[in-house]
């Protein structure tokens, strides 16, 4: 008889189960959650909102150069542009570039982090079933919240832009702009403009987001996001993005104009900011409130559909896929 130990029968077929599971557990996707996907949101939408505003200075100059002065910059958007350029040189439609690419890196951080942030709560609070058959209301809810201290930190930075663009001679950028105002007038002067911004911005954003949110869901009803190709997944996007922007371009206009009015000088000594906006809201009336708005709709369709196509493909990158998505409970 022989002493030789006989070996254990080895599992081939179970072997190769086990590696074909850990393979596949390598490619899959982790799931993240609290800071490190939220500050995945807010860096996506920090670079999403500060590259396209950016890009978007020159409109915004002659947009709010019509509105601060619609007799003089009567021609429209590219009858403004060349007013301006033949006034004061090329470089002048860039003038505030820096406190509007400052400014709304730290806005879209706010407001695209504090959006899924806030959507998140709501299913936490209420229940997934619960939110997903409420989804306007929480989508609205959500982008309000969002926008409130997302123009805390908007403000200062936005009314040095409109320092700088409405007098060219004021300062020579954002950092001796900003801090002309804050030793010649106080912080207080910063926030002049908190209630316009906030009367333009937060019904911005819940217009922009619910109406991104419902094309959205109505695109993806008809084609499968998750068989889309990642160029179409950004055309879906880009699509959507476009029709929010024109509607939050027009709910918003008659505030962006007020606010463009309140930062251009400051008030008289005395004069209160209620009583400063109700005498421009007077001063500007219907058609006043509206000076601008092709400028603006060209301007917040573009830069709207960008962020939302940019923001997409950065949360991809970061592999924050998906983000807080909230769908009908059948």
């Amino acid at each position: 008889m022989s002493n030789t130990a006989t070996p254990p029968p080895t599992s081939t077929g179970s072997t190769q189960v086990d590696a074909i599971k850990q393979a596949a557990a390598a490619h899959t996707p982790q799931k993240l959650s609290g800071v490190a996907l939220y500050s995945r949101f807010a860096f996506a939408g920090a670079v999403c909102c500060s590259v396209t505003h950016g890009a978007f200075t020159p409109v915004d100059v002659v947009k709010t150069s019509i509105q601060l002065d619609p007799i003089k910059y009567n021609r429209g958007l590219i009858g403004g542009f060349r007013q301006i350029i033949a006034e004061k040189g090329f470089g002048a439609v860039w003038t505030g570039v820096g406190p509007t690419f400052a400014g709304y890196f730290l806005q879209g951080a706010f407001k695209f982090g504090g959006y899924e942030f806030f959507k998140q709560q709501a299913i936490d609070k209420f229940g997934y079933e619960a939110a997903a058959n409420n989804r306007t209301a929480v989508y609205l809810g959500s982008s309000a919240c969002a926008e409130f201290f997302a123009d805390i930190a908007l403000c200062p930075l936005e009314a040095t832009r409109i320092r700088l663009v409405s007098d060219p001679n004021f300062a020579s950028g954002l950092v001796s702009g900003f801090g002309k105002i804050l030793k010649t007038e106080g912080v207080g002067a910063f926030y002049s403009g908190f209630g316009p911004i906030l009367f333009k911005q937060v019904p911005y954003t819940m217009a922009k987001f619910v109406v991104y949110e419902k094309v959205a869901e109505a695109i993806f009803a008809r084609y499968d996001k998750n068989t889309m190709s990642a160029p179409m997944q950004t055309v879906s996007n880009l699509g959507a993005g476009l029709i929010a922007g024109f509607a939050a371009a027009i709910v918003s206009q008659p505030a962006d104009t007020m606010l463009s009015k309140i930062n251009k000088t400051k008030g008289a000594p005395g004069e209160g900011t209620t009583s400063r906006l109700i005498k421009i809201a007077k001063e500007l009336g219907i058609r006043g409130s509206y000076a601008g708005i092709g400028a603006r709709l060209f301007m917040v369709g573009g830069l709207t559909a960008g962020q939302f196509a940019i923001y997409g493909d950065i949360k991809k990158a970061l592999g924050a896929v998906g983000g807080v998505e909230i769908a009908a409970v059948k």
